[in-house]
C-alpha cells in the first residue's frame, strides 16, 4: 500500500511538472530550442533555388511536430534553411507536397486555407506582445501583419496593413489544384530585407551573436475543396486549438557567422 501511495505521488509530481512546463508564458532565453542561421558571404539570387554554396553551410532543420492530421499523407517532410546578412533575412523552405492547392491570389487575403509557408519574427527575443508575420502560399499571396497578443480584453489582434517589401520566388514540381496525379512538391525562397523591422529591429540588433525568437509554419492544404488542412512547426505548439500565435512556444534563432 505505501509503495502504491509512493508511485501515485511521483506521478502528480512529473504530471505537475508538464503541467507547468506546458502552460509557462515566459520565454526562457536559456532554455528554448536554438537555431543557427549563417551570415552570407556571397549574394544570393532569389530564384527559388538554393544553388549558391553558403545555402547548403548553414544548419537545416525539419519540421518534425504535426497537427490536424486526418489522412497517412497529410505528413509531409519540410525543411527550412535561413541565411542573413547586413541587409536582408533570407529563407529557403524545401517542402513535399503530393497534392500542390492554392487559390488565394489577393494581398492580406488566406493563403493560410492554401499550401503555404510562413515565419513569425519577435525582433526583441524576451518579449512575448508582438511578432512580425509572413505567410505565402504557392501563388506568391501574401498575408503579411504585425500580431499583437492579447490587445484588449484578452483578444488578440493582426495589423494587415503592414504591406512590407521583400523578394519571393517559387519553384514546383507538380500539377497545381489538379488531384487526379501525385505531385513532388514546391520550394520557396524568400529576402526579407532588415528595413522592414524598422525602431523594433534595432532593439536587439541583426549582428553576430544577437537572437531573435522565431516560429516557422507550413499549411498543406490536401483536398481540391474544402479548407481542411494540416500544419506542421518547426518548434512544438502544445495547444493547436489556439492557433499558431502562440508567442511563449517560439524558438530562438542566433546569427552566427
Amino acid at each position: 500500500m505505501q509503495l502504491i501511495k509512493r508511485v501515485l505521488l511521483l506521478f502528480m509530481f512529473l504530471n505537475s511538472i508538464l503541467v507547468i512546463a506546458q502552460s509557462d508564458v515566459k520565454l526562457s532565453l536559456g532554455e528554448q530550442p536554438l537555431f543557427k542561421a549563417l551570415k552570407a558571404s556571397e549574394k544570393i539570387e532569389i530564384d527559388g533555388k538554393s544553388n549558391e554554396t553558403i545555402w547548403q553551410k548553414t544548419e537545416s532543420r525539419t519540421f518534425d511536430y504535426f497537427y490536424n492530421i486526418v489522412n497517412p499523407d497529410d505528413k509531409q517532410q519540410t525543411t527550412i534553411r535561413m541565411l542573413w546578412d547586413d541587409d536582408n533575412i533570407y529563407l529557403f523552405y524545401d517542402m513535399q507536397d503530393h497534392y500542390l492547392t492554392a487559390r488565394e491570389t489577393k494581398r492580406d487575403g488566406e493563403p493560410y486555407l492554401d499550401d503555404c509557408a510562413e515565419i513569425f519574427f519577435i525582433t526583441a527575443p524576451d518579449s512575448l506582445d508582438t511578432h512580425f508575420g509572413y505567410e505565402l502560399n504557392l501563388n506568391k499571396a501574401s498575408n503579411d501583419f504585425i500580431y499583437f497578443n492579447d490587445f484588449y480584453d484578452g483578444k488578440s489582434i493582426a495589423f494587415k496593413k503592414y504591406d512590407p517589401d521583400f523578394k519571393i520566388e517559387i519553384t514546383h514540381n507538380g500539377t497545381i489544384n489538379d488531384n487526379s496525379d501525385i505531385d513532388v512538391g514546391w520550394t520557396m525562397e524568400l529576402a526579407i530585407p532588415i528595413a522592414n523591422f524598422g525602431k523594433l529591429g534595432e532593439i536587439v540588433p541583426i549582428k553576430t551573436g544577437n537572437r531573435w525568437a522565431f516560429l516557422a509554419v507550413r499549411q498543406d492544404r490536401n483536398d481540391a475543396e474544402g479548407n481542411r488542412r494540416s500544419t506542421s512547426t518547426i518548434f512544438p505548439i502544445y495547444d493547436i486549438s489556439k492557433n499558431v500565435h502562440q508567442a511563449n512556444r517560439f524558438g530562438l534563432v542566433e546569427f552566427v557567422e
